[in-house]
């Protein structure tokens, strides 16, 4: 474990690792290092303090370096490192999976683990194709997303994406998408909270209806508010306009609430904050405070049920899974972290923060060089002029 402050690594000392999301060349010339955390503070390789705007990727909702979870982390290592959840289980995955539903809007109540948010959003996928293939509709194949989403970096993630440099390098082996219009418009710029017009691109579901087909259709993934592309917050009533089409015609509503999730829009999920229950949620990211990988997804029963009610007995009726699915250690990690977040009310405090948050956010509207502010609850962007422009 690296334990100093002021490191001067030689160009052959980084030259091992490829970063992801990364100018590699450009970083190994001048390298970004964290050494240390706690809070919202890190200090770097030269021991300088930087706030972490940013929460690390979106994960660290609870501050750096909780030791509630260090403990929970260290206890459990020493009791059940590891244990496969392939016909098997432990403790901590039902308890955590409980506890979980006992914060997810009802009628959500089945939980799935996977390890991240990439891969919470591919078994969300694989998820949706079982439901409709139980019920006699296998082809129902076709996935409707929006331009600028980011639904993670795996094949069935890339295939959902609305950014074209996450998309463009890899043509190959993705299953069939179609792309809403995103929600950003010029007339919103200098927006805080939910712009008031709008709602009607949620037709957009609508026009891939009558191009495909509903009974084509299986999925529609949405995040409540799209984070990656720059934080765009949906328009009044435009999450509603989407659950009314879905059912409509038989399509399952997804929200990705990988970023969106654990109070990060003053509720417990987005879902919460928006008054709109999906029948598929996804999750990772602060569902441990980032301190082990972990990642989830969260179903209605009618879905779980029909899956199950397609086999008999002693079939695997859902033929997907990870070897770390439902880690102990991570699952330790996921109980600590719910326990700070109703112990310290964080939830509660994201939602009384946010109006003075925002407010700040807003108030740098007339510096140089910045050209829109947009947020919710504790969820900024502010978006800069490019250079030359």
């Amino acid at each position: 474990m690296f334990n100093e402050d002021h490191w001067s690594p030689t160009p052959g000392e980084l030259e091992s690792h490829w970063l992801p999301f990364t100018d590699n060349k450009t970083f190994k010339a001048e390298p970004r290092l964290i050494a240390r955390a706690s809070g919202m503070e890190l200090w770097n390789h030269r021991g300088e303090r930087v706030l972490d705007a940013a929460s690390g990727l979106f994960t660290s909702a609870a501050g750096h370096c909780r030791p509630e979870i260090a403990r929970a982390v260290s206890e459990q290592l020493m009791q059940l490192d590891y244990m496969p959840s392939f016909l098997r289980g432990h403790p901590g995955a039902f308890e955590l999976a409980n506890k979980l539903v006992a914060i997810l809007p009802d009628p959500i109540d089945h939980v799935f683990f996977c390890n991240s948010g990439s891969e919470s959003v591919d078994t969300a996928m694989k998820m949706a194709l079982a439901f409709h293939r139980a019920r006699g509709q296998a082809q129902r194949n076709i996935f409707v997303s929006r331009e600028r989403a980011y639904h993670g970096v795996n094949l069935g993630g890339t295939a959902l994406a609305g950014i074209l440099r996450n998309r463009v390098d890899y043509p190959c082996a993705l299953p069939q998408t179609v792309l809403m219009r995103d929600t950003l418009r010029e007339e919103d710029r200098f927006t805080v909270g939910q712009p008031p017009a709008g709602a009607d691109l949620a037709d957009d579901l609508l026009r891939a209806v009558r191009t495909y087909g509903a009974d084509r259709i299986a999925a529609c993934f949405v995040e409540p508010i799209a984070g990656s592309t720059g934080v765009l917050v949906p328009p009044e009533e435009y999450l509603p306009r989407l659950r009314e089409i879905c059912d409509d015609y038989g399509i399952l509503l997804v929200f990705d609430e990988v970023i969106t999730g654990f109070g990060r829009t003053g509720a417990p999920f987005g879902a919460h904050a928006f008054g709109v229950v999906p029948d598929v949620m996804t999750m990772a990211k602060a569902l441990t405070n980032g301190a082990i990988p972990m990642g989830a997804v969260a179903c209605r029963s009618e879905i779980y049920d029909a899956v199950l009610g397609a086999y008999g007995d002693y079939v695997v009726e859902f033929a997907h899974g990870y070897t770390y699915s439902a880690h102990p250690v991570a699952c330790a990690a996921a109980i600590a972290t719910l326990d700070i977040y109703a112990n310290d009310g964080l939830f509660e405090r994201a939602a009384a923060m946010s109006e003075r948050f925002l407010e700040a956010m807003l108030s740098l509207r007339n510096f140089p060089g910045i050209v829109d502010v947009r947020g919710y609850g504790m969820l900024a962007g502010i978006e800069l002029a490019v250079k030359g422009n």
